[in-house]
């Protein structure tokens, strides 16, 4: 159970990661509206993978603990 809240907040932190990059890519290009799109899911992304990876810690540590 604690490898698969691990996975998915490594899933989540790819696509944050992807989106990001992204967002740089439309900005330097002068293409700030989808650069701020791709930069506002990017944060959507980085958002859901911090709660994921605080929840696969909490996890783990019940594991652990038991």
């Amino acid at each position: 159970m604690p490898y698969d809240a691990h996975r998915i907040a490594a899933e989540f932190h790819e696509q944050a990661a992807h989106a990001h990059r992204a967002a740089a890519a439309h900005h330097g290009k002068e293409d700030h509206l989808s650069g701020h799109e791709q930069s506002k899911l990017a944060m959507e992304h980085a958002t859901k993978a911090f709660h994921a990876s605080q929840e696969a810690h909490q996890k783990s540590a019940k594991f652990v603990h038991k």
